[in-house]
């Protein structure tokens, strides 16, 4: 019988089986943040256990609240940075060095084909785009991580979400992910491995790749994962350029890494994206999503693009296709929070934050800040934000407040409106 992608990665980390439903990997990457590891660090000091299973294993980021904006999270950044200089953690980064962690890693070739990465981070899925194991978890599991390099899984099983038909103008991959959640609800890939394939996803980059396998969690999903193919190897060629002969080379290694043609999932779902228009949330739930067009004319205080999901340079060029020579309305204040510092850099290199500064944006350092109302962006009781983050949990963006999921194109159209607005009017 084949074999999944899951279970091919799973097999190649087994360290054992502690029950028939359970099994332990050797973990490639344990990635960690201002946020959750400090519980961790404290817990394993107070253990007499403050020890790494491998230092060059560990990549650290403080992004979360980013500079620390009082004595809390500058306490919190200053125990993982502490922490990362007691254990000569080189790929430590700092203010000035930080960006978001689930698009600054990547961006660093720390995720390879095959890999297996844990983080105290639901979105570490991710990492998946690339062919990877990649889950978040909880504070037990990550300290197991820091000092063993191991972590424990139930026994994968795997929905494959077969995407084709290629992409009408205005319409990307944050679209898919927010139609296929819709379609399965925030259960319905609970405990299981989503595994995206199809034409459509074997043309994306991948970033758009990161974005359709970030939002797995929103259904519920451990995992989303993508096959490594020739798209995947071109982004990592900087990084492993040593490790083979050629570009063509890698490629044909990663195959190893795709499901067999008879693998067996637990089930199936099958997307025709040619028709399909842009979507958006409306409720407090990621699964409550609707057509753009069914939503027009809603109210928007705010609009912020940026986060893991889509503040890469991708999206910031989708959104400025839309905002060259327009500006945002007055009822409207609009954040822009480039992903990474090479985001930032090549953004103003392009002339996209300008483009951004004269609709009259406020461009801010990389944070994930805005996203999970810590700073950066946090919304008043009753306002509305138009954003391109991943969680439109009741509060996610500030007490009170409300957010509408979408792209980064839906997100540019409602800051020149001033209220939820189909993108395709604009480009």
């Amino acid at each position: 019988m084949g074999k999944t992608i899951a279970q091919k990665i799973f097999e190649s980390h087994h360290r054992g089986s502690p029950s028939s439903e359970n099994v332990v990997l050797d973990i490639d990457v344990v990635m960690c943040h201002e946020i959750t590891t400090p519980i961790a660090i404290n817990d394993l000091k107070a253990r007499g256990m403050d020890r790494v299973f491998d230092p060059d294993k560990i990549k650290a980021v403080i992004d979360h609240v980013t500079p620390s904006k009082d004595s809390k999270t500058a306490t919190q950044a200053k125990i993982l940075r502490d922490w990362a200089r007691r254990h000569r953690i080189r790929d430590f980064f700092d203010i000035g060095a930080n960006g978001v962690c689930h698009a600054l890693f990547p961006e660093k070739g720390f995720i390879r084909p095959g890999h297996t990465v844990i983080m105290g981070d639901s979105h570490t899925c991710t990492h998946g785009a690339f062919g990877a194991f990649a889950a978040g978890v909880g504070t037990t599991d990550l300290e197991v991580g820091i000092l063993k390099g191991v972590c424990s899984f139930r026994t994968p099983r795997t929905l494959r979400i077969r995407i084709d038909g290629t992409f009408p103008d205005g319409v990307s991959a944050k679209d898919v992910i927010l139609n296929i959640i819709k379609r399965l609800t925030v259960n319905g890939a609970t405990d299981q491995v989503m595994e995206f394939c199809g034409s459509t996803v074997s043309r994306m980059s991948m970033e758009s790749r990161m974005t359709l396998c970030n939002m797995a969690i929103e259904a519920g999903g451990t995992c989303g994962i993508c096959m490594p193919d020739r798209t995947t190897a071109e982004y990592l060629w900087p990084f492993i350029k040593d490790d083979y002969d050629s570009i063509e080379s890698a490629e044909e290694e990663f195959k190893k890494w795709h499901s067999d043609p008879d693998a067996q999932y637990s089930s199936e779902l099958v997307i025709d994206v040619s028709d399909m228009v842009p979507q958006v949330t409306y409720g407090y739930k990621p699964d409550e999503v609707k057509d753009v067009t069914d939503l027009e004319g809603a109210k928007v205080d705010q609009v912020y693009i940026g986060s893991c999901t889509n503040g890469r340079i991708e999206d910031l060029r989708e959104a400025a296709r839309v905002l060259a020579g327009r500006k945002i309305a007055d009822n409207v204040r609009g954040i822009l929070s480039p992903a990474t510092p090479k985001v930032f850099e090549q953004a103003l290199l392009e002339g996209l934050i300008k483009t951004f500064m004269d609709a009259g944006f406020c461009v801010t350092n990389p944070t994930c800040g805005a996203c999970l109302g810590m700073s950066n962006g946090v919304l008043a009781e009753g306002e509305v934000c138009a954003s391109t983050t991943n969680r439109n949990f009741n509060g996610r963006m500030g007490k009170g407040g409300m957010v509408h999921l979408m792209s980064p194109l839906s997100a540019a159209a409602a800051a020149v409106s001033g209220v939820i607005t189909d993108p395709r009017k604009y480009i």
